[in-house]
């Protein structure tokens, strides 16, 4: 960004002006740049090189002409303009941590630019106009193996996401879910476009999944809703009974049950609508539903919906045509599921022996499963009184949450951490706390 263009505070009267409050709360731009301009002294040239828009949109904007709702623009007027994060309905920006908590490089004075190493200096990108331009060049229509590229990069970029976090993968996937919708947009055979329109949903669907690990909720949400929208122009129902799943597990972190319960219910609706579902969609989905009933305390419901997805995994045949997104719901999934949920509810004697006997089961990569399944058991083992093993499951599970960027399962952490506080003398917490001071350094 050139020095001219550098982001800089709005003032603090600006902040806290009732009008900028609301015009940020039902997010009217058109309201938001013309106090930016009056009261900042930031007119829409400025705004427009500080949002990475162009001059003409922003002046449509301020005439009333367009709305901006897409969450990457949001997104970046957030940060160029800095608005904090929670008056548009964001997360918390990464600037908004003060300067004095961080630790920056200090800029090269401006009188010896020569004293800088050559391989310190930053890497001259080409700017999205001239990406612009080269895309002009290429193929008229994606060819098939282009297709199976991409689908392949979505396996391998959920592979990873198991592995290590979604954090770093979420630029690539982001510019990736461009690149397909850029492509939607051009006009194409129809059999082409739904091709494009289910590998650009399930990026959306993975983009909204990296978020919700990260806990940031609304950016989530919104992708996931995209998701929905690009599966419905397909009408390719199981996938989105897929995202609603993803939606009703968001709804039971966001500690909104009922949301979750609707959420799981129109999932099933969706899976049904599809010549009735496979099995093991149906038991995944049966699950989900536990999940919202144990966050509402419905014992019973919770029992049922259990026994439901028991008995749909029981009709599994191999010869079943499983969409390949469910294929990660096997029986040491369901029997861990089974577990959590008993554990939701506070029926840890259940609980225990299942997660134990699930996790003796798994096999594979995905470190963040095991980290959270390791956290669920040291729960149940400590709400049994068993500290010394709570403490032991608790201290393996540090190893697979130190490779894994999840706050999520940083959550999980903190709220293991904070039930062993009744406890701080004994020998076993002592012990695992200088583990986690040595595994995840302040």
């Amino acid at each position: 960004m050139p020095k001219s263009a550098q982001p800089r505070e709005l003032p603090a009267r600006l902040l806290t002006d009732p009008e900028m409050i609301d015009a940020c709360r039902v997010r009217d731009f058109s309201r938001v740049f013309r106090l930016v301009k009056k009261q900042a002294g930031i007119y829409p040239s400025m705004i427009a090189r500080l949002c990475d828009l162009t001059p003409s949109r922003v002046g449509e904007v301020i005439a009333g002409e367009r709305r901006l709702q897409h969450m990457d623009v949001v997104e970046r007027i957030a940060d160029g303009l800095r608005i904090p994060g929670h008056m548009l309905g964001l997360a918390r920006r990464t600037w908004e941590t003060p300067s004095s908590l961080t630790v920056t490089e200090r800029e090269p004075a401006a009188e010896s630019p020569a004293l800088l190493p050559e391989q310190h200096k930053p890497v001259d990108l080409p700017g999205s106009d001239v990406d612009s331009i080269l895309a002009l060049t290429s193929a008229t229509d994606p060819s098939p193996s282009t297709l199976k590229a991409l689908r392949a990069s979505i396996e391998d970029y959920w592979r990873r996401d198991d592995q290590h976090g979604g954090e770093t993968l979420r630029p690539a996937v982001v510019g990736q879910l461009r690149y397909v919708v850029g492509l939607l947009g051009e006009s194409r055979s129809r059999t082409l476009k739904n091709d494009l329109c289910g590998v650009a949903a399930e990026l959306a669907r993975l983009t909204g999944w990296t978020h919700f690990d990260a806990r940031q909720y609304n950016q989530a949400r919104a992708y996931f809703t995209q998701a929905l929208q690009l599966a419905k122009e397909v009408d390719d129902r199981p996938f989105m009974a897929n995202v609603l799943a993803c939606m009703s597990l968001q709804a039971t972190y966001q500690d909104k049950p009922t949301d979750a319960l609707a959420f799981v219910q129109a999932a099933q609706d969706a899976a049904r609508a599809d010549n009735g579902g496979t099995a093991r969609v149906h038991s995944m989905l049966a699950m989900r539903e536990a999940f919202a009933h144990a966050s509402l305390g419905s014992r019973a419901a919770t029992h049922a919906a259990i026994s439901e997805a028991h008995r749909q995994f029981e009709q599994i045949r191999s010869d079943d045509a499983d969409p390949t997104w469910v294929s990660y719901f096997d029986e040491p999934k369901l029997i861990v599921d089974t577990g959590i949920a008993h554990g939701q509810l506070g029926e840890a004697a259940a609980a225990e022996p299942l997660i134990a006997d699930a996790m003796r089961r798994e096999l594979g990569t995905n470190q963040r499963g095991r980290a959270f399944h390791a956290f669920w058991l040291a729960r149940t083992q400590l709400q049994l009184g068993k500290l010394d093993q709570a403490c032991h499951t608790a201290t393996a599970a540090l190893e697979h949450a130190s490779a894994v960027a999840s706050e999520r399962l940083a959550g999980h952490l903190r709220e293991f951490y904070g039930q062993l506080t009744p406890y701080r003398g004994e020998s076993a917490t002592a012990a695992f706390e200088a583990r986690l001071r040595e595994v995840l350094p302040a």
